[in-house]
């Protein structure tokens, strides 16, 4: 089947079994979508016009609220629309904008988590050479680093897929992704599976250095009140962070490999939407409401807009 034109749909399967309550799901999503948008952006703002915050850990936290809106923002647009919608179907260049985008949210999640995870073990295992290491421009070249290394790898994986000749047009998933398209394919995929298989030792490297730095972390904390106390701050935030969107994400991968049969629709919905979901949502309340110095800025700079316009 040849798929290099625009008439080319996909039918997405996900949404079979809410036919009686979209405008429910609808107002939902909605809700959530918004909300989503609002508290991340306004803690960008915040980060941004606070220059107290202006700290690589701060930088590093703004940059998952960035990512969060475009992981957000490449999920729920799509969603909505389905669900005022009889046929849910979405063009091949569409499709493969959507892949693109999800994945890059989906790499750049992991390497920020990884710098994170570098920048508290600096924090507190080195601490006198924590702002010798941690200069601005280090800062920089690792935010840069970690959207172009992502950049690079979606690029890399779409350019695969879209040289493949697809043989069916049904993907059983809420949105596009690349594994139930390359499933599509009449054509080997091969160098597909081998690609995979890179970024998955890749992301399982990123796993093992972000395990050590905690285990030197932790080491280092137990021994110091103050270190304890920078753990429970920073640090603890970050792994719940990291703990629910690898679990989810490994989860959906999974489900979606291995996971067949109509009857296993609504558990493959509901993780294949968890990890677009809930980080976006709850990275700014675990980063913004929980640690004390965002909180209080936010709190500040929100007094000082309500004394300005009295």
């Amino acid at each position: 089947m040849e798929n290099t034109t625009e008439e080319f749909m996909f039918v997405l399967h996900g949404l079979n079994d809410t036919k009686t309550n979209k405008h429910i799901y609808f107002a939902i999503g909605l809700v959530v979508y918004i909300v989503t948008l609002l508290v991340n952006l306004t803690l960008i703002i915040t980060v941004i016009l606070d220059k107290t915050l202006h700290e690589p850990m701060y930088l590093f936290i703004c940059n998952l609220y960035i990512n969060g809106i475009g992981g957000a923002s490449a999920f729920y647009p799509k969603i909505l629309a389905d669900l005022f919608s009889d046929t849910h179907v979405i063009s091949y260049p569409g499709c493969l904008t959507q892949i693109f985008v999800i994945y890059w949210y989906v790499f750049c999640e992991f390497t920020s988590l990884t710098i994170m995870a570098y920048d508290r073990y600096l924090a507190i295992c080195k601490p006198l050479e924590y702002h010798c290491i941690m200069t601005q421009q280090m800062v920089v070249k690792l935010l840069v680093c970690t959207w172009f290394f992502s950049l690079l790898e979606i690029s890399i994986g779409i350019v695969l897929t879209s040289r493949l000749t697809l043989c069916g047009i049904d993907i059983d998933k809420l949105y596009c992704f690349n594994w139930d398209v390359v499933k599509l394919s009449c054509t080997d995929i091969t160098l597909d599976n081998i690609y995979g298989y890179i970024l998955i030792f890749s992301h399982v490297f990123q796993a093992g250095f972000i395990i050590v730095s905690y285990i030197h972390i932790i080491n280092a904390s137990l021994y110091s009140k103050t270190e304890q106390i920078k753990f429970m701050q920073t640090c603890l935030p970050h792994l719940i962070t990291l703990l629910n969107f690898n679990i989810s994400l490994l989860l959906d991968i999974l489900c979606a490999r291995y996971g067949k049969g109509e009857r296993l629709q609504a558990l493959r919905n509901i993780l294949g939407i968890e990890f677009l979901v809930v980080p976006p949502l709850i990275n700014p309340i675990i980063y913004g409401i929980r640690m004390t110095q965002i909180r209080s800025r936010f709190v500040k700079i929100y007094r000082q807009k309500v004394k300005a316009l009295r």
